[in-house]
């Protein structure tokens, strides 16, 4: 981690119920209920918890309608399969874990979670109340990693497949994507996103893309040469082709909406208690009692120490 700073997790609670949806196979309770995505979206929050050592947490969750992206574009997403029954079916015991564990869940109808996680990013960013706060997002999304601010703002990406649970800073995006977090935006702008059918350029591909960014730096400033050739550096020359002026030029208004649709909103109206968020303030009992009705025992050690368990500790150790 790059700091000791007070640390606030934030969860994209969708984003962690799919993966965990996918990661875990069938499991079901004594009572024959399926619980794979809550006994698997469980473990990561707990194990976050318990390796991370939040004092602060608080879950977003999509709420289910349309957005501003869709409004602006009617294919936003459209190409995606319906979710699955089972995993709807899921969802409710999802909250309960999470209300049973106190901790607050943030939505806002009209908005996606990504974009409720980035208003909350910016207001602890932003806020010398909270100079002693470093944000960590937990996501199984890569459309997070823009909203990284080192020493203020990183992403936290659970273990997949063969893939350890990771921390990603500016320099990791940038190792392995080869642009930066400010440079994301930009980069679908031009390059398109087909996991959210974001049409982008046509015919501009992810190498291009980056060749464009690293030589122009931002989607404004590509078209402004566009019409002032005269001023073009040798290595923009180098990159702008002929084909891709054209490509380009033809292409301009899908350009800008899909850096509108690719940029995560970080000025969602909500109000915001970070004071709430605190990992002991809930009730263990009852977390211990929702487990063993669930079947999920082997999730018991992983259950933060509740405020009662704190002060004993402390009363032993001062």
């Amino acid at each position: 981690m790059l700091s000791n700073k007070d640390i606030f997790v934030v969860v994209d609670g969708h984003a962690v119920v799919y993966r965990a949806y996918h990661a875990f196979p069938p499991l079901t309770t004594p009572e024959g209920e399926l619980v794979n995505a809550v006994y698997g979206f469980s473990r990561i929050l707990l194990k976050v918890i318990k390796d991370l050592h939040p004092e602060y947490i608080a879950v977003a969750f999509d709420m289910g309608k349309p957005t501003f992206r869709h409004a602006s574009f009617a294919g936003y997403k459209a190409q995606r399969k319906e979710t699955p029954t089972d995993l709807i079916s899921q969802l409710g015991r999802v909250r309960e874990v999470v209300e049973t564990l106190n901790i607050p869940i943030f939505g806002v109808e009209g908005y996606e979670a990504d974009d409720v996680i980035g208003t909350i990013s910016e207001k602890i960013a932003q806020n010398e109340q909270y100079n002693t706060v470093r944000t960590i997002i937990l996501t199984g999304d890569r459309d997070a990693y823009q909203l990284i601010r080192d020493e203020k703002t990183t992403v936290y990406m659970p273990a997949h497949h063969r893939e350890e649970a990771r921390e990603y800073s500016s320099a990791d995006v940038e190792e392995r994507m080869g642009i930066g977090p400010h440079e994301i935006v930009d980069y679908k702008a031009l390059a398109g996103d087909a996991s959210d059918n974001i049409p982008g350029v046509k015919g501009v591909g992810e190498k291009t893309a980056t060749s464009l960014i690293k030589a122009f730096g931002t989607v404004d400033e590509i078209y402004k040469k566009l019409t002032a050739p005269t001023s073009l550096t040798a290595e923009q020359k180098k990159v702008l082709t002929p084909r891709l002026v054209k490509l380009l030029s033809e292409d301009y208004e899908a350009a800008k909406l899909s850096q509108q649709l690719a940029t995560i909103d970080c000025a969602v109206p909500l109000q915001f208690d970070l004071e709430a968020c605190r990992v002991s303030g809930y009730e263990k009992d009852k977390a211990v009692s929702m487990f063993e009705k669930l079947g999920f025992r082997t999730l018991l050690p992983l259950l933060p120490l509740d405020a009662f368990e704190l002060g004993v500790q402390e009363a032993l150790f001062v």
